[in-house]
């Protein structure tokens, strides 16, 4: 897999399938995977910003792809809707910032050695704002919360902060893993690009 198109489209059906397998379930359970998105978004900006024509396609293709996800799962599934307000549409932005975080990184950063010290710590602090950033849209604009003051909604999004952080570092680590060991994805380093 030598051909940078033929990469970026193998990365792109894998962040697909990990999509589809997963956004209809946000905490996991015994027989499903918790809710990759966040780390969907980061790894795309990660792994696809260097074919510069398809990341762009790309960012838009998940963004459609999880609208449908959630979608199906509220009307033919029966998940509840309960999230499906105003608010919905800030997580254009959430994921957005996840994917130019990815971008910023791979651009600049080698993933080797102290560089994957250092993506684990961006990625902590791009999950950790993603998951807030989405909390603080859903608070003022969902239209749930017109009693309830800021400190009492910090204290109940708080509990789940750490299990939705912890999923897209999972996640995240898992594919720079699969990535280190068997060298699948290829260089990563900065300075050296093939985008087009």
């Amino acid at each position: 897999m030598n051909n940078p198109q033929t990469k970026t489209i193998a990365i792109f059906a894998a962040l697909a399938a990990l999509m589809a397998a997963t956004r209809y379930n946000h905490f996991g359970s015994a027989f499903s995977l918790p809710d990759a998105s966040l780390a969907i978004f980061f790894l795309g900006g990660l792994y696809l910003a260097r074919q510069a024509r398809m990341a762009l396609v790309a960012f838009v293709a998940l963004i459609v792809e999880a609208g449908l996800v959630d979608y199906y799962a509220t009307s033919v599934q029966g998940v509840s809707d309960w999230c499906i307000t105003p608010a919905y549409g800030f997580l254009i932005p959430v994921y957005g910032s996840l994917w130019l975080v990815g971008r910023w990184f791979t651009l600049r950063h080698s993933m080797e050695g102290k560089g994957l010290f250092g993506l684990a710590l961006v990625a902590w602090a791009a999950s950790s704002f993603a998951f807030m950033l989405s909390n603080a849209a859903f608070y003022w604009f969902s239209g749930y919360f017109a009693g309830m003051n800021a400190a009492e909604f910090v204290s109940r999004v708080t509990q789940y902060y750490g299990s939705y952080v912890l999923a897209a570092m999972f996640y995240i680590a898992c594919a720079v893993g699969f990535q280190v060991v068997f060298g699948i994805i290829g260089n990563q380093k900065a300075g050296k690009t093939t985008a087009r």
